[in-house]
């Protein structure tokens, strides 16, 4: 796969996730009139919606991002407009041909999270060519893409690596690492390991790295494995995960290792289960990435565009990125946050991603009371 360019930032990009929330209504003119009384929509609010996501490995895009699009489309249309949606369960194959079928039942508008952002741009451009517009969402896929809006993932890598090191201090540049890096198909993985090794590369000592096949725990959890014969278990003094799902496995290979005390652990996502390893001390920090900022952002782009909301989509798509193969695509990147013991309450709890209750169960009632947690 070609390396992507890098993303060029903005301000907004690290700004608070609050100040970032945009509506259709926050707009005093839609389309190319001045009045949203007199805009001409190149379509009214019956409009489809087609929504693809590449796997069901990360609980996330089941449970958060297809419920919040869904529920979002309904709002802006006033109950009439609907959401199609197809998860490719992480096969490129797959994906092409439900984007295709899209295509052949001429939906309006498609939001796509590319399995793999390099074969599928022959679909966007078929796509393209029938007069629909295409939305990258959550990873920027290549091709003709109309928009993107996503989080910052340079800036993700960055915030983990970071972390990391804190989690380690006092750290040496002698001390081993292990990297376990995403899905070498997935352009937002190269992107978080450039961030995180802007951090760890002659901070510390990258003993071994990882691209992870599918994002899959349990490649991770092999990768892991070979990682610990190689350096040796009491060698490695903190493990870089992409992501929550990786850091299950990792955590699993080190404790069938015999580990007790587990070294500092990354991941990304905030999935429930992620959570619940840094309430218990098994994982210490995850990015959270606030979903519902970043879902009802693509919800508000399709809509917009579609019913030729110009201005509103402008508004919506004030930064820029680059693909292999196109400069300058309008885009919206949603700020992210570290999250550790520290910060349950105000990020995962206040935005009502989990009740204490989700968390704070079982096995964690302990850890949780110790956090005050209740």
């Amino acid at each position: 796969m070609r390396p992507l360019r890098p993303l060029r930032r903005t301000a907004i990009a690290v700004a608070s996730a609050s100040t970032m929330t945009l509506s259709l209504a926050a707009c005093g003119a839609l389309g190319v009139t001045g009045d949203s009384t007199e805009a001409s929509p190149t379509k009214g609010n019956d409009i489809t919606v087609g929504l693809l996501l590449p796997e069901t490995a990360n609980t996330r895009y089941d449970k958060f991002d297809y419920p919040i699009i869904r529920n979002k489309v309904l709002e802006l249309t006033d109950k009439q407009g609907r959401v199609v949606y197809k998860n490719a369960d992480a096969d490129a194959s797959k994906q092409a041909s439900q984007l295709q079928q899209m295509i052949d039942d001429q939906v309006d508008v498609i939001l796509l999270d590319a399995v793999d952002a390099h074969s599928i741009a022959g679909g966007v451009e078929k796509a393209k060519e029938a007069g629909i517009p295409v939305i990258a969402y959550d990873r920027l896929a290549e091709g003709p893409i109309d928009a993107y809006v996503s989080f910052d993932n340079e800036l993700v890598g960055e915030v983990q690596g970071r972390t990391l090191l804190e989690a380690m201090n006092p750290v040496d540049s002698s001390d081993k690492i292990v990297m376990m890096n995403g899905s070498p198909t997935d352009p937002n993985a190269g992107q978080f390991k450039a961030g995180a090794l802007s951090e760890l590369k002659g901070a510390v000592d990258i003993a071994k790295s990882y691209d992870t096949k599918d994002w899959k725990p349990e490649n991770a959890e092999d990768n892991m494995a070979q990682a610990i014969k190689s350096i040796g278990v009491n060698n490695i003094k903190g493990v870089y995960s992409a992501n929550d799902g990786m850091a299950g496995g990792i955590v699993k290979a080190l404790e069938a290792a015999g580990v007790t005390k587990l070294p500092p652990i990354t991941g990304q996502d905030a999935e429930l289960d992620a959570v619940q390893r840094i309430v218990a001390g098994e994982q210490f920090m995850s990015v959270y990435k606030s979903y519902p900022l970043e879902a009802e952002s693509a919800a508000e782009m399709a809509v917009a565009k579609v019913q030729g909301h110009d201005i509103q989509f402008d508004s919506l798509t004030q930064q820029q990125v680059d693909s292999p193969t196109h400069k300058d695509i309008p885009a919206r990147l949603v700020p992210v946050v570290a999250l550790t013991k520290k910060n349950i309450e105000e990020t995962v709890i206040a935005d009502e991603i989990y009740q204490v209750s989700d968390i704070c169960k079982g096995e964690y009632k302990a850890d949780c009371s110790k956090l005050g947690l209740k």
